[in-house]
Formats: structure tokens, C-alpha cells, sequence
């Protein structure tokens, strides 16, 4: 009997057995990357006639040297073309799945609402890529954008970055990664269900409520693992890897973070925003009760994911408010 089940939000329980089951190990990533043969459940709704009218351009951007061009989708809202806010988007998937279409909807909604221009990022994935390939392929974007802007009709104070999962660990990391290299500014920060310690999962004592569903520990290791080329968890891990393994938070970026309260990722998103809180970075934290991870693919048919798209969305559009111009 799965006990643990009363514990999610009755809205989110019909997903639980719909969810697609995730089998991760080395000799089926390549099955778990090709398309399902149904995906009806989380097939994307049809564009609105307004999220169609976002252009989406695919461009590769070029990387440092040794390394292949970055692949990017940027959408661009109708309208006044100089001046707009710019976010910066990683996709989720463990590190070893995933692609930026996937939130192609999301993005153009962001578009739309915050009249931004949305990069999304197309970052080598692991075991292929380990760190800090992925990385860099998000700062070569980062620092293109900046280069850009007057191009892209954007306004360099008024970048911003996030993601999901492990996009928004690759944000977290690219969050320090700027403060630590000094070259280009980032206006704010959106972390949702982030993956933060490769730490997670790997101890004696696991939660035992939290990485029953969709994400579990097993899960964890096997993606922090081939970021990493080497076992998580370990005193030989990065720190620079892992941005819970950062010696300080300070002078980050505000930080909007948001988790389910029976996400794996739980109790790492709630000691990284202590740890944010103590640097005097302003931070806001979102618990939501009853969800577990990837709930926001229940979109509008649940009111935990409704939520979770308002948070967001307020806390983006007082990011760029405070940092436009007078």
C-alpha cells in the first residue's frame, strides 16, 4: 500500500498514474530520450492565437574555445522592440534529458506577459558533456545576450535567469559563476524545484516522505552522477558543481525559489534559501503543500500549479519593475 499517497494534494493524485516512469541507467538513457509512443497526457495544448503571434528563432551562438556552438530558441514578443527585460531559460531533465521545446509554451507566455525576450538554452547533456560543459554553454548564452543587447532590443539591467530541476541548478550555478567572474550582471534569479545538492539521496537518513514520486533518490544519483563523471556525494565533488557546495551566497541576485512539500528536492531548497536569507540576499520561498515533483504539468487543471504559475509570475514582473529605468 503506498502510504504516502494521502499526502498529495487529492487535484495532483490523477497525475501520479499518468506520469511517465522514468527507468534511468546507462544502457537505457538513450530509450528514456527518444519521444514516448503515448504522450497524450502531457502533450502541449495547442497555441493560443497570442502565444503564436511570439516569434520563435532558432540561433547558434558562438562558444568559447574547444567548444561546439550553443543551440538557443529566442522568443520575441510583438511590439516595441527597445528596452525590453531579457530571461534567461534552462530547461529541466536530470542533467540527461530534455530540450528547450519543451517549455516552448511557457516561454512564449512569459513573452507575452513581461513583453521580454526569452533565450532559451539547448546545453550539452551528461554523461556525454560532464561539468562544466553545460555550464558554460548557459554563460556563453548569458554573456552573447549582454553582448547583444542593443540587438536583441534589450535592456542589460534587466536580465534575468531560471529554470526547472536541474535547469534551475544550471541557473544557480550560472548565478555564481557571474557574481564569481565579474563580467556580466544578472537582475534576478527564479529557481523552481531546484536540484541543488548532489548530496541529496546519497545519505543514511532520507526523508521519508519527500522523492516517492517521479524524481527519487535513485533517480538523483544516476543524474548527479554523470554531470559529475564521478559518484555523489563524495568529498571529491566540485564544489563549484554544486550550489549548495558554494563557501558563500552572497551578492547573488534576488532569488525567487518555489518547491512541492513532497519534492525530493525539499529540504536542500529550504536550507538554500536560509543560506541566501543569512547572505542578505532577498529571497522569496514558496512551499507548495500536497505536490510532488513535475507537478506543474498539470497546468490550469489543478490549483497548485495555477498557483505556482502566479508566484512566478509576480515575482518576475517586480523584478523587472525595480530595475527599469526612471
Amino acid at each position: 500500500m503506498d502510504d504516502n499517497r494521502a499526502l498529495v494534494a487529492p487535484e495532483l493524485r490523477p497525475w501520479l498514474d499518468i506520469f511517465p516512469k522514468l527507468h534511468l541507467a546507462d544502457d537505457t538513457l538513450a530509450l528514456m530520450r527518444a519521444p514516448a509512443p503515448d504522450q497524450r497526457a502531457f502533450a502541449a495544448p495547442a497555441l493560443s492565437p497570442a502565444q503564436q503571434s511570439v516569434q520563435c528563432d532558432v540561433r547558434f551562438i558562438k562558444a568559447t574555445v574547444c567548444a561546439p556552438d550553443v543551440r538557443v530558441l529566442i522568443y520575441t514578443p510583438p511590439g516595441a522592440a527597445t528596452g525590453r527585460p531579457a530571461y534567461l531559460h534552462m530547461h529541466g531533465g536530470g542533467f540527461v534529458l530534455g530540450m528547450p521545446e519543451i517549455n516552448d509554451g511557457a516561454n512564449r507566455t512569459i513573452a507575452l506577459e513581461h513583453h521580454c525576450v526569452v533565450v532559451s538554452v539547448d546545453y550539452r547533456l551528461a554523461p556525454e558533456t560532464i561539468f562544466p560543459g553545460a555550464l558554460e554553454d548557459c554563460y556563453t548564452v548569458l554573456g552573447w545576450i549582454h553582448r547583444d543587447a542593443e540587438t536583441l532590443g534589450v535592456d542589460r539591467a534587466r536580465i534575468a535567469i531560471g529554470g526547472e530541476s536541474a535547469g534551475a541548478s544550471h541557473a544557480a550555478s550560472l548565478a555564481l559563476l557571474a557574481r564569481d567572474r565579474g563580467e556580466f550582471a544578472i537582475c534576478f534569479q527564479l529557481l523552481d524545484s531546484a536540484a541543488l545538492d548532489d548530496r541529496t539521496g546519497s545519505g543514511a537518513d532520507p526523508h521519508p516522505f519527500c522523492g516517492t514520486y517521479v524524481w527519487t533518490a535513485a533517480h538523483n544519483r544516476f543524474g548527479w552522477r554523470a554531470l559529475l563523471g564521478t559518484e555523489p556525494g563524495g568529498a571529491d565533488v566540485p564544489a563549484k558543481a554544486v550550489p549548495a557546495r558554494a563557501a558563500s551566497l552572497a551578492g547573488l541576485p534576488p532569488t525567487f525559489m518555489a518547491i512541492g512539500a513532497l519534492d525530493l528536492f525539499l529540504e536542500e531548497n529550504i536550507e538554500y534559501a536560509r543560506r541566501l536569507i543569512r547572505a542578505g540576499v532577498s529571497t522569496e520561498l514558496h512551499i507548495i503543500p500536497g505536490a510532488f515533483h513535475g507537478f506543474a504539468f498539470a497546468g490550469t487543471d489543478a490549483p497548485q500549479a495555477r498557483a505556482l504559475m502566479r508566484y512566478r509570475s509576480e515575482a518576475l514582473a517586480r523584478a523587472f519593475a525595480q530595475n527599469a529605468a526612471s
